[in-house]
């Protein structure tokens, strides 16, 4: 009797285990190591290639995360390969990834050195345009590249600034995880800031999650590679990297309110930089402004029931006309709204998008912002 006893307790632990795993939401990250095979990245001396380090980093980063239940880590190359930029943001969109990470080394003819994240955007000047220019020259060795790249010309920063609707929504997620990344690369780190840049990466392009390009120092300049290219400070790098992903995922699920304290970090825009903003908060405007996620409409009226909505909640309806009007969610924050937006996406609405309401009367997203502000 015993026995049957400590059996069904056994299964029963087991079942409630698993269970428990099952509620835990699983946050995906996808590494990406810049270059690799026939693309070395930058060549120091003919000895030190930019495709070695970076890959050493990425799989520190990896293995810091991995270490975490609700975390799975994906990686674009494990090995010494070249995996097409197409391909690197399409192993990301195929694993419905919450953030695409790639990691590079800079180089320069000067000794300049210093750390600087990118995200994806205008190239906002010169200096921009050419590191992206030189990350984007890889395509040359594809298969076929004529043909996927069609639309680009590394040359032409024109071609390069087109940005999807889906890809502007998550603009604002990538700039505070390159933040973020910054912060701790040159506060933590003491790294020279270079900056968080927008510029026009393919690889970013490819992506619909945040997405960021990480250029962790300069393998021209001569502290910076020993540095680089030693055990201790790959792993530094890798250290710093992935606690930036860390509390960029306690940011985005809610659970941190984080503000980057380097008040040197910020967005390279078109001929300046946009520091972040200071500014109260007017209470009685953030209770009467709202976004929700717009995720479909129908002449059919469906009870606001999250079993009618894929498992999405809350529910609320309004009617236009003939038409009934779903939305998702109720968010005082457009960053707020930028999560929700992604959950009805994963979800499979993949046409939702943002929309705000102020006194209950719908305004435009642009003028949320002014309100919020």
């Amino acid at each position: 009797m015993k026995l049957l006893h400590y059996i069904l307790f056994g299964v029963l632990y087991v079942v409630s285990a698993v269970g428990y795993a099952q509620k835990i939401p699983v946050f995906k990250v996808v590494l990406d190591a810049g270059h690799g095979g026939k693309d070395p990245g930058k060549v120091v001396n003919k000895t030190i290639y930019e495709k070695d380090v970076v890959l050493k980093i990425a799989l520190l980063v990896g293995k810091k995360l991995e270490a975490y239940p609700d975390i799975k880590v994906i990686y674009t190359r494990k090995t010494d390969e070249l995996i097409d930029l197409y391909e690197r943001g399409a192993i990301a969109n195929r694993n419905k990834a919450d953030v695409f990470v790639s990691i590079h080394c800079n180089a320069h003819e000067t000794q300049v050195g210093g750390a600087e994240t990118y995200v994806l955007g205008l190239n906002a000047n010169e200096q921009n345009f050419e590191v992206a220019k030189a990350e984007n020259s890889v395509i040359y060795m594809e298969d076929n590249y004529e043909k996927k790249y069609a639309k680009y010309n590394i040359n032409s920063p024109e071609s390069l600034i087109g940005l999807s609707i889906m890809q502007e929504e998550f603009l604002e997620q990538s700039i505070q995880l390159a933040k973020i990344v910054q912060n701790q690369l040159t506060s933590v780190m003491k790294r020279s800031n270079r900056g968080v840049r927008q510029a026009g990466f393919i690889v970013l392009h490819q992506t619909y999650m945040p997405s960021i390009l990480i250029e962790t120092a300069f393998l021209t300049n001569n502290e910076e590679r020993k540095f680089l290219t030693s055990a201790k400070g790959q792993d530094e790098f890798a250290e710093n990297i992935a606690t930036a992903i860390l509390e960029y995922k306690k940011w985005v699920q809610g659970k941190s309110s984080y503000i980057s304290p380097n008040e040197s970090v910020s967005v390279q825009s078109e001929g300046d930089r946009i520091h972040p903003e200071k500014h109260t908060t007017n209470n009685h405007t953030t209770k009467n402004l709202s976004y929700k996620i717009q995720i479909s409409s129908s002449p059919k009226r469906l009870e606001a029931k999250s079993f009618n909505f894929k498992g999405l909640s809350p529910i609320s309806v309004e009617k236009d006309g003939s038409v009934y009007v779903y939305y998702y969610g109720n968010a005082l924050k457009h960053r707020e709204a930028l999560v929700l937006l992604t959950n009805a996406k994963k979800k499979g609405y993949k046409d939702a998008y943002i929309t705000a309401f102020y006194q209950g009367k719908r305004i435009t997203i642009q003028k949320a912002k002014q309100l919020e502000k």
